[in-house]
Protein backbone atom coordinates (compact mmCIF):
# COMPACT_ATOMS: atom_id res chain seq x y z
CA UNK A 1 0.00 0.00 0.00
CA UNK A 2 1.47 3.68 -0.65
CA UNK A 3 0.05 7.32 0.85
CA UNK A 4 -0.85 9.03 -2.00
CA UNK A 5 -1.00 12.97 -2.33
CA UNK A 6 -4.52 14.70 -1.79
CA UNK A 7 -5.12 17.37 -4.30
CA UNK A 8 -6.24 20.23 -2.98
CA UNK A 9 -8.89 22.84 -3.39
CA UNK A 10 -8.10 24.79 -6.76
CA UNK A 11 -6.71 22.21 -8.91
CA UNK A 12 -9.31 21.34 -11.85
CA UNK A 13 -9.64 17.52 -10.98
CA UNK A 14 -11.68 18.22 -7.83
CA UNK A 15 -14.41 20.27 -10.51
CA UNK A 16 -14.66 17.22 -13.14
CA UNK A 17 -17.16 14.14 -12.85
CA UNK A 18 -15.80 11.39 -12.67
CA UNK A 19 -16.41 8.23 -15.24
CA UNK A 20 -18.15 4.78 -14.01
CA UNK A 21 -15.55 1.98 -13.13
CA UNK A 22 -16.41 -0.99 -15.60
CA UNK A 23 -14.14 -4.03 -14.50
CA UNK A 24 -12.45 -4.42 -11.51
CA UNK A 25 -8.94 -4.92 -11.74
CA UNK A 26 -5.92 -5.81 -8.81
CA UNK A 27 -5.15 -1.89 -10.07
CA UNK A 28 -8.55 -0.74 -9.01
CA UNK A 29 -8.26 -2.55 -5.78
CA UNK A 30 -4.56 -1.84 -5.11
CA UNK A 31 -6.07 2.09 -5.37
CA UNK A 32 -8.98 1.16 -2.66
CA UNK A 33 -6.20 0.08 -0.63
CA UNK A 34 -3.91 3.26 -1.29
CA UNK A 35 -7.38 5.48 -0.45
CA UNK A 36 -8.25 3.53 2.47
CA UNK A 37 -4.39 4.28 3.62
CA UNK A 38 -4.03 8.17 2.80
CA UNK A 39 -7.79 8.93 4.49
CA UNK A 40 -6.18 7.26 7.66
CA UNK A 41 -2.60 9.13 7.80
CA UNK A 42 -4.93 12.38 6.78
CA UNK A 43 -7.25 11.64 10.12
CA UNK A 44 -10.07 12.04 8.02
CA UNK A 45 -13.42 9.75 7.28
CA UNK A 46 -13.40 9.56 3.76
CA UNK A 47 -11.66 10.36 0.29
CA UNK A 48 -13.20 10.27 -2.97
CA UNK A 49 -10.77 9.08 -6.05
CA UNK A 50 -10.71 13.01 -7.52
CA UNK A 51 -8.97 13.82 -4.50
CA UNK A 52 -6.01 11.32 -5.14
CA UNK A 53 -6.07 12.74 -8.62
CA UNK A 54 -8.06 9.93 -10.45
CA UNK A 55 -11.03 10.27 -12.35
CA UNK A 56 -12.88 7.10 -11.93
CA UNK A 57 -16.07 6.46 -9.49
CA UNK A 58 -14.29 5.40 -6.36
CA UNK A 59 -14.67 6.57 -2.65
CA UNK A 60 -13.70 5.14 0.52
CA UNK A 61 -15.54 6.10 4.21
CA UNK A 62 -15.07 4.74 7.81
CA UNK A 63 -16.44 6.74 10.16
CA UNK A 64 -15.87 4.12 13.00
CA UNK A 65 -12.46 2.38 12.77
CA UNK A 66 -12.42 -0.55 11.23
CA UNK A 67 -15.61 -0.54 9.95
CA UNK A 68 -14.47 0.22 5.76
CA UNK A 69 -17.33 0.81 2.85
CA UNK A 70 -14.68 0.83 -0.54
CA UNK A 71 -17.66 2.48 -2.72
CA UNK A 72 -17.50 1.51 -6.27
CA UNK A 73 -20.27 3.26 -8.93
CA UNK A 74 -22.07 4.40 -5.62
CA UNK A 75 -25.08 6.01 -5.92
CA UNK A 76 -27.70 7.41 -3.23
CA UNK A 77 -31.22 5.40 -3.69
CA UNK A 78 -32.76 6.66 -0.41
CA UNK A 79 -32.73 9.59 1.73
CA UNK A 80 -35.07 10.84 4.89
CA UNK A 81 -34.92 13.43 7.33
CA UNK A 82 -32.20 16.84 7.61
CA UNK A 83 -29.53 17.36 9.55
CA UNK A 84 -27.37 20.92 9.57
CA UNK A 85 -24.07 20.03 11.04
CA UNK A 86 -20.31 21.17 10.24
CA UNK A 87 -18.00 19.97 8.04
CA UNK A 88 -14.36 19.94 6.39
CA UNK A 89 -13.00 18.33 3.81
CA UNK A 90 -9.26 16.83 2.87
CA UNK A 91 -9.01 18.64 -0.24
CA UNK A 92 -9.67 22.01 1.70
CA UNK A 93 -7.49 22.38 4.81
CA UNK A 94 -8.72 25.04 7.14
CA UNK A 95 -12.10 25.62 6.10
CA UNK A 96 -15.26 24.19 7.72
CA UNK A 97 -18.47 24.93 6.95
CA UNK A 98 -22.02 24.44 8.18
CA UNK A 99 -24.11 22.21 5.44
CA UNK A 100 -27.56 20.67 4.99
CA UNK A 101 -27.54 17.04 4.62
CA UNK A 102 -29.64 14.11 4.40
CA UNK A 103 -30.08 12.35 8.49
CA UNK A 104 -30.30 8.84 6.34
CA UNK A 105 -29.25 7.81 3.51
CA UNK A 106 -28.89 4.03 1.56
CA UNK A 107 -26.12 4.11 -0.63
CA UNK A 108 -25.98 1.06 -3.66
CA UNK A 109 -22.46 0.64 -4.59
CA UNK A 110 -20.09 -2.47 -6.15
CA UNK A 111 -17.44 -3.82 -3.85
CA UNK A 112 -14.17 -4.58 -4.80
CA UNK A 113 -15.53 -8.75 -4.52
CA UNK A 114 -17.54 -7.02 -7.88
CA UNK A 115 -20.85 -7.44 -5.46
CA UNK A 116 -23.69 -4.82 -5.82
CA UNK A 117 -24.16 -4.09 -2.15
CA UNK A 118 -26.07 -1.69 -0.23
CA UNK A 119 -25.56 0.22 3.12
CA UNK A 120 -27.30 2.68 5.26
CA UNK A 121 -26.48 4.99 7.52
CA UNK A 122 -27.67 8.23 9.46
CA UNK A 123 -25.53 11.29 11.37
CA UNK A 124 -22.38 11.50 10.17
CA UNK A 125 -22.37 8.31 8.25
CA UNK A 126 -25.08 9.67 6.06
CA UNK A 127 -23.22 13.00 5.63
CA UNK A 128 -19.74 10.99 4.78
CA UNK A 129 -21.85 9.07 2.25
CA UNK A 130 -23.44 12.09 0.69
CA UNK A 131 -19.97 14.52 0.69
CA UNK A 132 -17.75 11.62 -1.16
CA UNK A 133 -20.31 11.09 -3.72
CA UNK A 134 -20.49 14.72 -4.22
CA UNK A 135 -17.07 14.81 -4.96
CA UNK A 136 -17.63 12.10 -7.95
CA UNK A 137 -19.57 15.11 -9.29
CA UNK A 138 -17.20 17.90 -8.84
CA UNK A 139 -19.41 19.16 -6.09
CA UNK A 140 -17.41 20.55 -3.15
CA UNK A 141 -19.28 20.85 0.44
CA UNK A 142 -18.29 24.55 0.05
CA UNK A 143 -21.26 24.83 -2.98
CA UNK A 144 -23.65 23.83 -0.62
CA UNK A 145 -22.68 24.91 2.91
CA UNK A 146 -24.85 27.60 4.71
CA UNK A 147 -21.74 29.20 6.17
CA UNK A 148 -18.08 28.55 5.61
CA UNK A 149 -15.44 29.28 7.92
CA UNK A 150 -11.44 29.11 7.86
CA UNK A 151 -9.60 28.16 10.83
Amino acid sequence: MAKLKIVKYGDDTLRKTCRPVDTITPRITTLLDDMVETMRAADGCGLAAPQVGILRRIAVVEVEPGEVYEMINPKIIARAGTQEETEGCLSLPGKWGTTKRPMHVTVRYTNRQGEVVEASGSGLLARAFCHEIDHLDGVLFIDNALEVMEE
